[in-house]
């Protein structure tokens, strides 16, 4: 029977997001299940906007045992689900991912930008907030294609519902989750781009603290590895869990 496997869009996405790795997984193997998380695509009237909401939805959607993966804002969702419900994740794969921001003082500067960011997004269209967006420091190196594919998917959301998801599920809302990732007994994979510095150390750091973990750097890409590296995204999806190497390529 096919493995079930959740995919988890990140911030500003949609389902769609993981079209591209869908369509290279093995049909036979997996059954690809991508959500659409609230505020966001079908789900944007959604409400309340809440961690516990959100796993709530995810553990509704999901079958009683399936393979996990997020991407970004959807990583930090797959951590809460994974600790939620431990006996029902058979993996987990994080892509572009935190576990959170450690310091009060750090989370507490975060929510302050980020309540400013909610103010201006739903103040402006849809096409504003995706230029500004998309103008970010952490996807300036993208490939003029990627920035096209990405704005493509943005653009099936509303901004209201972004900045209720901003102001709800934002790096600076959600406590930590760094010293609860050693309960996790399932084999965990860390994906980052070869470019988004920040990122690779945040997946060596996640695969540090986890007990069965392992992370992968793709090179010569992004932050955007749904868009811009979807084969590499799926081969770790696809790979036995056991068979990785010290830095997380296949052995």
């Amino acid at each position: 029977m096919a493995e079930t496997v959740v995919l988890l869009h990140g911030f500003a996405g949609t389902r769609h997001a993981w079209d591209g790795v869908a369509a290279l997984l093995d049909g036979e193997r997996y059954r690809p299940l991508a959500l659409d998380l609230r505020g966001h695509g079908a789900a944007r009237a959604a409400r309340p906007i809440g961690f516990a909401e959100v796993v709530a939805d995810v553990l509704a959607a999901a079958p009683g045992r399936f393979a996990l993966c997020g991407y970004s804002m959807g990583g930090r969702i797959a951590l809460h689900v994974a600790l939620a419900a431990p006996s029902r994740i058979s993996r987990l794969v994080l892509i572009s991912s935190s576990a959170g921001i450690d310091g009060p003082a750090e989370r507490a500067a975060r929510r302050r930008a980020d309540e400013r960011l909610a103010g201006e997004i739903e103040r402006g269209s849809i096409e504003e907030f995706v230029a500004r967006w998309r103008a970010q420091p952490l996807f300036a190196e993208d490939p003029e294609w990627v920035r096209e594919r990405a704005a493509l998917d943005q653009r099936r959301n509303d901004p209201a519902a972004l900045a209720a998801v901003l102001r709800a599920l934002g790096t600076g809302r959600m406590a930590p989750l760094w010293e609860r990732i050693a309960a996790l007994r399932v084999p965990l994979a860390a994906l980052a781009g070869e470019r988004d510095a920040k990122f690779v150390a945040l997946a060596d750091r996640l695969v540090a603290t986890a007990p069965l973990g392992r992370s992968v750097t793709v090179p010569g890409a992004g932050h955007a590895l749904l868009v811009e590296a979807p084969a590499a995204v799926a081969a770790v999806i696809g790979a036995d869990p056991c068979a990785v190497s010290a830095r997380g390529h296949p052995a």
